[in-house]
């Protein structure tokens, strides 16, 4: 099959109409054939019915004469013309008595073989294979002269009546066909002129050009298409404007610590007491720590974006909150604060454990930062009729509507709030919420106090089971 639509279109619109003309050609062909048999027929009949009423010193004159079915005359008998046909159609003739007397007959008949041995039962049409060749006889009884006359004629299959017929239908296809395909290729390219002018409006467009291709009308089946390119046009744009704004936070954020680092290591350098340096260095490590957090939780972001494949398998929801809550068991102690999980029905959900896992880090570790010091956080894990429900409140100071709505952008950091942080770790929560198709909501804290997150696991989520370690870091 041709590689282009036009060729492709061409060849099976032409293939088409060949098909349909051939079809066309055959069927007429065997119509003309049954209707020439048909008249052949009635030509024999009729020159039967001419020969009953004929004396008997005239039928003996016709039977002498040689009768060429070929020779056909106008209406005033004025002009005799051959109708072409390939084979001899001559006519033979037998006529007898009511007592079976021969008043005429052909010459001819004598150099047939067993001519007199095929007189049929009954008048009518038959067909005869006499002396090697294919002959059709009719036969006619006259109940009133009581004469049966019997007349012949080769069957000549090749009439040009039928090769007429043929020839006729097939002769507009050989002139017609190649005029059809330039005609038709003429119409597919003027029909595909909108899919060229598409692909010189993609080919010319510079590479920073992003904004939505206009073609003004197109037809209907390109229209698709251009709507198409223009979504992920659109799509690309703005995934090219979150990552320069993500490289720009990115960069702001990791220089920060880079900075409070270099101040630091020049403390330490400059100081002259024992004291003073293991201050500054005990900075720098923790200024080196918090670039190290800052990245890793960068490259977990980035490897998410990219939709890295991971394994997913049944895990405990339960048993992954107590891991959780025992891990940031340190963090709370420095605070005063109490962390537990006040509803742990075991739960059951086909997810990644290693992203399960920062997932409830990331929500115990943002309600601890976040919370006051001597207060509560709650961990709830529960099963209604529609999904599984992992809620994580504290009693802290809240978070006002408008910036709620903002929690989950990076780099986002409540208006003051106390405690450091990247403004990542709600960021890193909704993107594994929504990899594994859940549902985060924010709302009140305990007792309507703080903030409470919570995530709505489908009853039967199903992740594709992959292989990936993007989330080590």
């Amino acid at each position: 099959m041709p590689a282009s639509i036009r060729r492709r279109l061409v060849f099976l619109i032409l293939a088409s109409i060949a098909l349909v003309w051939t079809v066309a050609l055959v069927s007429s062909f065997r119509h003309a054939a049954r209707e020439v048999e048909e008249w052949e027929d009635a030509r024999l009949a009729e020159f039967a019915q001419f020969l009953v009423v004929l004396n008997p010193a005239d039928l003996a004159a016709l039977a002498k004469t040689h009768i060429d079915a070929r020779d056909e005359y106008d209406t005033n008998h004025a002009n005799s013309t051959d109708d072409e046909d390939p084979l001899p159609r001559d006519i033979l003739l037998q006529v007898r008595d009511a007592g079976g007397r021969i008043l005429a007959s052909s010459p001819e008949l004598g150099s047939l073989p067993g001519w007199d041995a095929r007189t049929p039962a009954a008048p009518g049409i038959c067909t005869l294979t006499l002396g090697g060749k294919l002959w059709h006889a009719y036969t006619l009884r006259d109940n009133a002269s009581g004469r049966t006359v019997r007349v012949l004629e080769p069957a000549n299959t090749r009439s040009d009546l039928a090769t007429g017929a043929a020839r006729r239908i097939s002769r507009p296809i050989a002139f017609a066909l190649p005029i059809l395909a330039l005609l038709v290729w003429i119409s597919i390219g003027h029909s595909l002129a909108p899919l060229r002018m598409l692909s010189n409006a993609i080919r010319t467009r510079d590479v920073g050009k992003l904004e939505p291709i206009e073609m003004g009308p197109t037809p209907t089946e390109v229209r698709p298409l251009v709507d198409a390119i223009n979504q992920l046009l659109a799509r690309l744009a703005l995934s090219i404007k979150r990552e320069r704004a993500f490289t720009s936070d990115a960069a702001h954020e990791l220089k920060t610590p880079l900075a409070a680092i270099k101040v630091q290591a020049q403390v330490a350098l400059g100081a002259t007491d024992t004291a003073s340096q293991q201050l500054a260095m005990q900075r720098v490590v923790q200024g080196v720590d918090r670039s190290a957090h800052l990245a890793g939780q960068l490259l977990l972001l980035a490897r998410l974006d990219e939709h890295d494949p991971l394994p997913a398998a049944p895990v405990e929801l339960d048993t992954l909150a107590r891991h959780a809550i025992a891990a940031k068991e340190p963090n709370a102690r420095r605070k005063g604060m109490q962390v537990a999980l006040i509803d742990g029905e075991p739960c059951e959900v086909v997810a990644e454990p290693l992203l399960m896992g920062i997932l409830l880090d990331n929500l115990i570790d943002n309600a601890i930062k976040y919370g006051d010091a001597g207060g509560r956080v709650e961990v709830a894990i529960r099963r209604d009729t529609r999904a599984v429900l992992l809620t994580v409140r504290d009693d802290g100071p809240g978070v006002t509507a408008e910036d709620r709505a903002r929690l989950t952008d990076r780099f986002f950091r409540c208006k003051g709030a106390g405690a450091g942080g990247s403004g990542l770790g709600l960021s890193i929560v909704a993107r594994i919420v929504e990899y594994f198709g859940a549902q985060l909501t924010f709302d009140a804290g305990i007792g309507g106090a703080g903030l409470g997150a919570e995530v709505a696991f489908p009853a039967a989520v199903k992740v594709p089971a992959r292989v990936t370690s993007a989330a080590q870091a």
